[in-house]
């Protein structure tokens, strides 16, 4: 297994995957989806972390892979925090077999949170930060409390 995150992603570690609670797993950090191509010849599975980050080369690059007999899973955010569709990740669930929606828990009421609500005042759409800069709302308090 090769796991593969985007290279601008350094929040908790360079090199490694990490979670909010701390879990880590080692991956290579790379600069664009291409790169997945060229150093996943010797494995039979790929894992993609953060694949809102990655450029819009991603869907085709999963669908290569996926041709070649691997098995791809990819992690990452479906909305920006202004709820909008964000990076690859519609064109990579239009041609996936399994979707998966996770949802987090929302920080105001506890009901099932698939919103990132930004705590900072910055309109750019990627904005790498942590539990000080976005909390998980549902739809409700997402739209509904400031």
């Amino acid at each position: 297994m090769e796991i593969f995150k985007p290279s601008v992603d350094i929040r908790y570690d360079e090199q490694r995957v990490v979670s909010h609670d701390q879990n880590s797993i080692s991956s290579t950090p790379v600069s664009n989806s291409s790169a997945i191509l060229l150093l996943s010849a010797d494995t039979r599975v790929v894992g993609i972390d953060e694949a809102q980050f990655f450029d819009d080369e991603l869907p085709n690059v999963c669908v290569q892979l996926a041709n070649k007999g691997l098995r791809v899973i990819v992690a990452g955010l479906d909305m920006d925090f202004k709820g909008k569709p964000f990076g690859p990740i519609p064109a990579l669930m239009a041609v996936a077999e399994h979707v998966t929606k996770v949802h987090a828990v929302c920080v105001r009421c506890g009901a099932p949170a698939n919103y990132s609500y930004r705590l900072t005042d910055n309109d750019k759409q990627v904005l790498l930060g942590e539990k000080e800069s976005y909390e998980p709302r549902c739809r409700s308090c997402y739209y509904n409390m400031g």
